[in-house]
């Protein structure tokens, strides 16, 4: 009986989990994670706005781990033996015959004054703070920002706040209080969205104009205030600031010899392999892959590369080739609560569809798919 250790329960982990238990009715799953639940973040856009509730997005996995036959550790990793066959771990010691790690990423929360933003994808008690706040002003200016990791490119999370950014200015027009606030957009690129291909920018911009919504672009960030946002371009008051910093590997990443690239994400081929471990696999936001700058890191790109990280460890078992890859692509719908913007791109192509109400749904749609294989 072979036995795999899985860090993390997100994405990336639980389409290891369905893989490894595809290939193998026998292998001993082991998964570490604080607690047996999943939050479906893609779905906390709409917490704000009370489309969603967090029982609607929070999914405890018990009864999918029973199915899946999954043994849940309730802890958090904090070390690595050299060779990968023991994971040191709050709960204690687990050895394994093979390990995925998917345990997400970090925020970069070095930037002065950030403890006066809201970081949106910290999960979802970060957009009930946003639904309070919103809910207590009366007016006022309402900064919504993101930045990357500068020394990896793909560390990255920008696309929500586009999200919330039209969602926000939607509920506000719905609740018949839009000219009462003044909406920012702000971000060190000068074209923002540019990683959603050169079609999504050109959209995103004018939908901006489209809503009055005001930005401030191009500007390296210098610091937060309680009352402002401050660039090297110029400064600006907000009442409300959202803001999505760039990101980087987990901290107990550093009490461990995985290889490391520049940004603090965990090494990587194109098979998902650690470089230079046996049988030790990254999947998701802990890992930095070869690739295209545009590389995302969402859920969907997660799950194709825990699905190839599942694949190889189970060929390295049974001491077959570990040649699986995973494709490179993006796909997302840009909500604003009762229409979307499809946003595709691949190595070959890009494709932007216009804010229509179909793509609303579809998104609502795909949410109740994914969720219901773990309900």
């Amino acid at each position: 009986m072979q036995k795999v250790t899985i860090v993390g329960s997100g994405f990336a982990a639980l389409t290891a989990v369905k893989t490894i238990r595809a290939k193998s009715s026998s292998a001993e799953i082991t998964v570490v994670s604080p607690k047996a639940e999943f939050h479906y973040l893609p779905g906390s856009i709409w917490i704000p706005s009370r489309i969603r509730e967090p029982r609607d997005l929070i999914i405890p996995l018990q009864p999918f781990f029973k199915r899946m036959g999954v043994n849940h550790v309730a802890g958090t990793a904090t070390g690595l033996s050299e060779d990968g066959r023991q994971l040191e771990t709050t709960a204690g010691l687990i050895e394994n015959d093979g390990l995925i790690i998917a345990s997400g990423g970090r925020f970069i929360k070095k930037l002065p004054g950030i403890e006066n933003a809201i970081t949106p994808c910290e999960g979802i008690d970060e957009t009930l703070k946003i639904r309070q706040r919103l809910s207590e002003m009366d007016g006022g200016t309402i900064a919504f920002g993101f930045a990357g990791n500068p020394k990896e490119p793909s560390a990255m999370r920008g696309g929500p706040m586009f999200e919330f950014l039209f969602g926000i200015d939607r509920q506000l027009r719905l609740e018949k209080r839009r000219d009462r606030f003044k909406l920012v957009f702000f971000t060190p690129a000068e074209n923002p969205g540019q990683r959603l291909g050169p079609k999504a920018v050109t959209g995103l911009v004018s939908e901006m104009k489209k809503r009055d919504i005001e930005t401030h672009l191009g500007n390296k960030m210098v610091k937060f205030t309680s009352t402002g946002v401050e660039t090297e371009g110029g400064q600006f008051n907000a009442d409300l600031i959202l803001f999505m910093p760039g990101m980087t590997g987990n901290q107990w990443f550093d009490n461990t010899s995985l290889p490391r690239s520049p940004g603090g994400l965990i090494k990587a081929d194109a098979q998902c392999r650690v470089e230079g471990m046996e049988r030790v696999y990254v999947a998701g936001d802990s890992g930095s892959f070869p690739g295209p700058d545009w590389m995302p890191k969402q859920a969907h790109m997660a799950d194709l590369q825990a699905e190839a990280a599942a694949k190889n460890l189970y060929a390295d078992w049974q001491g077959m080739p570990a040649e699986e890859t995973f494709k490179v692509e993006l796909v997302c719908i840009v909500d604003s609560q009762n229409s979307g913007m499809l946003v595709a791109r691949t190595m070959k192509r890009n494709i932007v569809m216009p804010n229509m109400r179909l793509f609303h749904w579809l998104k609502r749609l795909f949410e109740w798919w994914y969720l219901r294989q773990y309900r």
